[in-house]
């Protein structure tokens, strides 16, 4: 197979140059189910042939169109995790269509406002997901193809729409399909935890050479070509076996798979997708022999750790635990490290609008510095007014990406000039997180601007202060936001989930931040609720913490 097109890779390619190296290694587990790289690459082509039956796919090239333009038609993917996740996803790209993700716990209101933002053509969904579509789908002209995946739910098709089973049945189009491009829309939707979600366009090319696997992991330069890839799968002989714990709709999932699918490797589902049970997670881990799991910060990775700690599971097996999309506080990796003593743990930053940016490498009595990393070459800290890069030791400014960053922001041109500006010549990308340059050209990462808390005149970063609360043994969730205040213009409040059984104080909690934190960024309210909400892939919503803190 020849080299990338002058566009370079895309991922529909990748997958099919895989399938042809490796065809009968299995792509993905999930209870009964064990499809291979050949089957899926099959089923994944009927779903293409349907889209472009339908007449969906690219009406305008990439070089007729501004950064925050499309000019392809939009899969919405409203699944859980399932092998058809990733056949949509596959399929799309084959058709030359662009898929996103669709976060399965909005509401209708939210589905609306998403769908229609999108300008979205068709939908692959859950059946059990049918009755909400129902209830939207007049408010959403636009949506021309509706494709029903069968569930336990029972729910029957909707009008008009067609059996996802019957829909790889499509035979070939008369007129033949397109020819994907490396210039093809990649569409990640963002989490919308601190504001309305916005789909983030990337080219094919750039984010699988920069956060999918493109780059083979410890080098910095990608494949030069698919027979590369092809010869990359082969000689990894089907070892990376990875438990995707994290829904697919969340972009880290997505990149964490195609890392897999690069390799050859296959990607393990537990048995229950709509929810984490650890037991059965770990049973199948142990099972099915993986090597690595990926966590999103403590939501996912505690529940874990304390299964493993309760024993009855062989994890002898496991290299890994890799984190990413959320913090993991120094004790839950400090409880990894003592439970799990062979494993590395290695902890990734990164940004929907930047992909893979930075990571740091923990091995039990080598921890790293809490949030700490050594950054890709292309990942720099850039000055407050976006002038400069700046250098080892400079100190704080904006987390910055050069290099292979995205297009920009779907239908939105100013917040597109915004986040990726041009310094010098040069385009970046500059989502919003603070950081600061140490000595040995290390970055440790503040956090969000967007949720940081000005009090008083001070800046307090509130993953720093979430940290601070955690270690308290008590505590088994906090996210902590600001809240209007007449003395300080803005106050730090912790909204706190503490273990089942256990007690503490106020007082007792706000003096175990005071060991870790200055005083003034130690909280000036605790509320205690029953269960912390996080979204499905386990990132703070503090958009719901604001509320908690305000009512």
């Amino acid at each position: 197979m020849p080299g990338p097109r002058p566009h370079g890779f895309n991922l529909s390619t990748v997958f099919s140059t895989v399938a042809a190296a490796v065809p009968d290694q299995e792509v993905l587990v999930w209870r009964d189910r064990r499809p291979t790289y050949a089957e899926t690459d099959a089923r994944a082509s009927g779903l293409a042939r349907l889209l472009v039956e339908r007449g969906l796919g690219c009406h305008t090239e990439r070089d007729r169109l501004a950064g925050h333009e499309s000019g392809q038609d939009h899969l919405g993917i409203y699944l859980h995790n399932g092998n058809e996740y990733l056949e949509a996803m596959v399929g799309s790209y084959r058709a030359r269509v662009a898929p996103f993700n669709v976060n399965y716990r909005y509401v209708e209101e939210e589905l609306v406002y998403l769908l229609t933002d999108a300008r979205t053509r068709a939908l692959v969904y859950h059946a059990e997901f049918a009755p909400r579509l129902a209830a939207i789908r007049d408010q959403l002209p636009d949506l021309d193809l509706l494709i029903q995946v069968a569930d336990e739910s029972g729910h029957a098709l909707l009008p008009g729409a067609v059996d996802y089973e019957e829909a790889l049945r499509t035979p070939e189009p008369v007129a033949g399909m397109p020819e994907p491009d490396g210039d093809d829309l990649y569409v990640l939707y963002t989490g919308g935890t601190t504001g309305m979600p916005k789909g983030v366009l990337w080219r094919n090319d750039d984010i699988y050479v920069s956060s999918m696997g493109g780059t083979p992991f410890g080098t910095t330069e990608p494949f030069a070509s698919y027979d590369a890839i092809a010869q990359h799968a082969r000689d990894a002989g089907g070892t990376m076996r990875l438990l995707m714990i994290p829904p697919f709709m969340h972009g880290a999932a997505q990149w964490s798979t195609f890392h897999t699918i690069t390799s050859g490797g296959t990607i393990v589902l537990p048995d229950e997708v709509r929810r984490l049970v650890p037991g059965d997670a770990l049973a199948i881990a142990a099972r099915e022999r993986v090597v690595s799991i990926p966590v999103v910060g403590d939501a996912v990775a505690l529940p874990l750790i304390e299964e493993v700690e309760r024993g009855g599971h062989d994890l002898s097996g496991l290299a890994a635990f890799n984190n990413g999309g959320a913090p993991l506080t120094p004790g839950v990796r400090d409880r990894i490290l003592e439970a799990l003593p062979h494993i590395l743990v290695m902890d990734a930053a990164g940004a929907s609008e930047t992909g893979l940016q930075m990571s740091s490498l923990s091995l039990k009595g080598m921890e790293a510095g809490t949030a700490t990393f050594d950054p890709v070459p292309t990942t720099v800290v850039v000055d407050d007014l976006f002038t400069r890069v700046l250098g080892a030791g400079e100190g704080e400014g904006w987390l910055a990406q050069r290099g292979r960053v995205p297009l920009g922001y779907l239908g939105d041109a100013p917040k597109t000039g915004r986040t990726f500006p041009v310094i010098d010549g040069e385009r970046f990308s500059i989502p919003g997180d603070r950081a600061v340059v140490d000595d040995e050209g290390r970055i440790v990462l503040l956090g969000r601007d967007g949720v940081t808390i000005n009090s008083g005149g001070e800046k307090i970063f509130v993953e720093e202060v979430e940290r601070a609360l955690a270690a308290h043994p008590a505590v088994r969730d906090v996210v902590v936001v600001g809240r209007p205040s007449e003395r300080w213009g803005s106050e730090a409040v912790a909204v706190i989930q503490l273990e089942d059984h256990a007690t503490a104080t106020d007082a007792e909690l706000l003096a175990e931040a005071e060991r870790h934190i200055a005083r003034y960024k130690v909280p000036k309210a605790i509320i205690r609720v029953s269960s912390v909400q996080r979204s499905p892939s386990g990132k703070a919503d503090y958009r719901w913490a604001k509320a908690q803190a305000v009512g």
